[in-house]
């Protein structure tokens, strides 16, 4: 289920105490302070996972706190993790804690009493807060409670893996059936686990489902930022993650390239020539890149072959690159026609 929750419809005076109550029923009671009542201002937005729930939150300065007496009247016994997306606040909790800007994640207990604030000076703060169950991760909790309250940048290895998965779980999950909702609530916790299990150095711990789900995250990230070098090729990738082919071959069996089946070795090679088509379907219809040649194009996207691009993408979305650019060009609306089998996001990792 999806839910939009806006304070546009509450009077500013208040905003606050409508925060309050929503910070409350999405979150945990916590006990919130500001000084700035009369000018408060947030926004909620939250899907549900089922046992997890993954919200989006912009809100204005405040103080908030969980204290013992709070926790002993309600408490959901739940792991939260956030990624700030913007603005910067501070987090303290069982002697740890820490300052977190743009693109920091952090991890906390709601079991524990904790207190955190956004600094006066900074604006708003945006973030994407994940809540899930205690239960639901591999590690005995006190190996966890090292990490607590402790600065994650999510801009290198899972923790970058797990942040722009969890930001374009909120802004597509709404849009998917139910019965991938459902899957995504099972990725979602394993790649949790994976990105502890970095930073905690405990990766023996991982179960080997989750362990492969995360490979095929580190995989998927590798190929994307690198879908320009001709020499992308399965044995490279393979290589690069010390893996055998026959791993990697594995990662990618019912891989078509969107995730409709279609099992075999090719399940990787399609992935990168589907991507890579893709990319070059948006750069054709780019107004800005009118004066590059096709060929250019399609040279700067990974094919060496100018013919072979040609026939796999009159394949891919039935125009020829020329017939989609003229297309494109003369009416907009028309560049972002998506293939018959569109890419599904957030595109999960496969399992193992």
């Amino acid at each position: 289920m999806w839910v939009d929750i806006s304070a546009d419809g509450v009077p500013e005076a208040d905003r606050f105490e409508w925060f309050n109550a929503v910070v409350a029923s999405e979150l945990m009671p916590t006990a919130l302070s500001t000084d700035r009542t009369d000018t408060f201002d947030a926004q909620v937005s939250a899907l549900d996972l089922g046992a997890l729930q993954v919200s989006k939150f912009l809100y204005s300065p405040l103080r908030s706190r969980r204290t013992p007496a709070l926790i002993r009247r309600s408490d959901p016994e739940q792991y939260q993790l956030a990624l700030v997306t913007s603005g910067s606040e501070w987090i303290t909790q069982r002697d740890n804690g820490t300052a977190l800007s743009a693109g920091d994640m952090v991890f906390w207990n709601s079991s524990y009493p904790w207190e955190a604030g956004v600094p006066d000076a900074d604006g708003h703060v945006e973030a994407v807060v994940l809540q899930l169950p205690r239960s639901a991760l591999p590690f005995r909790p006190e190996r966890v409670d090292r990490i607590l309250a402790r600065r994650i940048p999510a801009r290198t290895g899972m923790a970058a893996i797990l942040g722009r998965f969890l930001t374009s779980l909120h802004a597509e999950g709404p849009d998917c059936a139910p019965q991938d909702l459902a899957r995504l609530a099972g990725i979602t916790t394993d790649l949790v686990a994976a990105c502890l299990a970095e930073h905690l150095d405990l990766p023996a711990e991982l179960p080997a489902e989750a362990h492969g789900r995360a490979l095929r995250a580190r995989i998927d990230r590798f190929v994307e930022h690198n879908l320009c070098d001709p020499e992308l090729t399965p044995r490279a990738i393979a290589a690069q993650h010390a893996i055998s082919l026959r791993t990697l071959y594995s990662l990618y069996e019912d891989e078509d390239g969107y995730g409709y089946g279609q099992a075999g070795r090719g399940g990787i090679a399609t992935v990168i020539r589907r991507l890579r088509l893709a990319r070059a379907h948006e750069d054709l219809a780019d107004p800005e890149l009118s004066r590059h040649t096709i060929q250019s194009i399609a040279a700067r996207r990974g094919f060496t072959s100018a013919t072979a691009f040609s026939r796999a993408f009159r394949e891919e979305y039935g125009v020829t690159p020329t017939q989609h650019r003229g297309e494109s060009l003369a009416d907009p609306a028309a560049r972002n026609v998506a293939p018959s089998r569109t890419p599904r996001t957030p595109h999960p990792p496969a399992p193992a």
